[in-house]
């Protein structure tokens, strides 16, 4: 396969990182180097000679450095395609050097708009001239190597410690395509701090693509897009697959909601066990009660440390993967006997604040349900007022409920999840359930509270948690017959608070 020698390269870069390798290894090479401002300096730093872009063009660095490299003298040898006879007379006729290399990366304009910068600042920070040398250099990779990032630095570094200075066609196509991919993530990245409120169209750019074994079945494909490890260290186990996303992702969504130490199980996006206690080995346990059938291949999840005698508990079932902000290195070793096991560290909870999905032939987007009802949120309807640990069961009912696939009833007394219905077409099914799985595995209903993702349209659903032995309920309120509800509610001496604030989840 034919090689093409690097003989002059432009570099000019805002982070200088482990750039000094590239430099020198280039440099024993015979590269010749063209830059400008603080990359030039930092080029002569390494005892390596470097000529100024302003000696080629005959033109400063002008208008406090938003002109640089816009100039023909620079995009001619770029641009100039090496086969035509026209293009090399014409760079012969001006004097303008073949450029094979181009390594450039741009101004952090994301990070200023996150730092939450002034206008003028972020403005200043939408670079220009790196992206448009980023541009030529990627079109005419049949010539020429576009380096756009320091993500690129490496593969650049391999290719030229096991060739020298010299790239394949394919090489330098790979790397265009990886260039344009930095600019078009960059060029998104302005429109959405333009556009602001508006959402007048989607742009939404990922990187770091991870082929998985498969999708949510064996014969679809799945990739996740996205920066994985910014979140998590996985410590320990196998790869980790689509479904097993789906849950971690439900599992944070669901344990950020809680302050006190709590444990939980989920199957399939919904939490089948979860408790809160002051002793992490207790709330597992009493997490693991709520249904130990369904906790078999589950995704466990907590916000405390795990130590060596809950890591024994949990150790005596099978699951997939475990969530925690950390873990006793006893723990580890008792959790690592099992070799496919998966254990996280949760390095970093911070969500996306919106949810994105493919809809017909569109793109659906809604801001995430973030609200979590609190004890100011609560109005009393009935006669009766819930008790302090009635509200505090309530709201840590309700907590679940919004995690939960509607329509979705859930069960809970004393901080600990009794049972729940979910994903059901009515809300009397979803009920219904509840009540049996909490008779499956032997809980007493009597003094339990019940949580509602929707309003109860018809006073049945009380009726029946009433003949449970519910005692308070919690839900949206909002429907035309509310009042028939609460008429029910105190018929049997019921409490029921309303939040204002519906869940549904599909």
């Amino acid at each position: 396969m034919e090689r093409k020698q690097i003989k002059k390269a432009l570099v000019s870069v805002y982070h200088k990182d482990n750039l000094d390798v590239i430099i020198k290894k280039l440099y024993e090479d015979g590269v010749e180097f063209l830059s400008t401002g603080g990359t030039k300096s930092f080029i002569e730093s390494l005892n390596i000679p470097c000529n100024a872009v302003e000696d080629l063009t005959g033109y400063p660095s002008i208008l406090g450095g938003r002109v640089k490299t816009l100039h023909p003298k620079i995009f001619g040898g770029i641009l100039s395609r090496r086969d035509l006879e026209q293009d090399n007379a014409q760079l012969n006729e001006f004097e303008i050097p073949e450029i094979d290399l181009v390594i450039v990366d741009l101004y952090p304009f994301e990070a200023t708009v996150a730092a939450g910068a002034d206008e003028p600042t972020t403005i200043e920070k939408i670079d220009i001239g790196g992206i448009s040398l980023i541009r030529a250099a990627a079109k005419n990779y049949k010539d020429v190597v576009i380096v756009a990032s320091q993500a690129q630095y490496n593969p650049l570094l391999e290719i030229i410690n096991s060739n020298g200075a010299n790239t394949t066609l394919e090489e330098r196509k790979w790397f265009a395509k990886e260039a344009f991919g930095v600019s078009s993530h960059y060029d998104a990245a302005i429109f959405n701090y333009f556009d602001g409120d508006d959402k007048s169209a989607f742009r939404l750019t990922e990187d770091n693509a991870k082929m998985l074994r498969y999708g949510e079945n064996p014969h679809q494909k799945g990739i996740f897009y996205g920066k994985f490890d910014d979140m998590f260290e996985q410590i320990h186990g196998k790869e980790i697959s689509y479904n097993n996303l789906l849950d971690i992702d439900a599992a944070v969504n669901l344990i950020n909601d809680f302050d006190d130490i709590t444990f939980a199980i989920l199957k399939h996006n919904n939490a089948c066990g979860i408790a809160s206690r002051p002793v992490l080995v207790d709330a597992w346990k009493d997490a693991l009660a709520g249904d130990p059938v369904s906790a078999f291949g589950g995704v466990l999840i907590t916000n405390a440390i795990v130590d060596k005698v809950t890591a024994e508990e949990i150790n005596k079932i099978f699951f997939e993967v475990i969530i925690a902000p950390d873990y006793d290195l006893e723990a580890i070793e008792v959790l690592s006997q099992k070799k496919n096991r998966i254990i996280l560290v949760l390095k970093n909870a911070k969500l996306r604040p919106q949810q994105v999905r493919t809809l017909l032939n569109g793109v659906l987007v809604q801001d995430k349900d973030t609200h979590t009802e609190t004890a100011d949120d609560l109005k009393v309807v009935t006669t009766k007022v819930p008790t302090e640990q009635e509200i505090g069961d309530l709201l840590f009912a309700n907590k679940i409920v919004k995690h939960s696939k509607s329509n979705a009833i859930v069960l809970a007394k004393n901080k600990q999840l009794y049972a729940n219905g979910v994903g059901q077409t009515s809300r009397v099914d979803a009920l219904r359930q509840a009540v049996e799985k909490a008779e499956t595995f032997n809980f007493d209903l009597k003094g339990a509270v019940m949580a509602s993702d929707a309003f109860f349209p018809f006073p049945d659903c009380v009726q029946i948690a009433s003949q449970a032995g519910v005692t308070a309920i919690i839900q949206p309120g909002g429907s035309i017959n509310d009042n028939k509800s609460v008429d029910t509610c105190n018929e049997n001496e019921m409490s029921m608070v309303t939040t204002g604030y519906r869940h549904f989840k599909h």
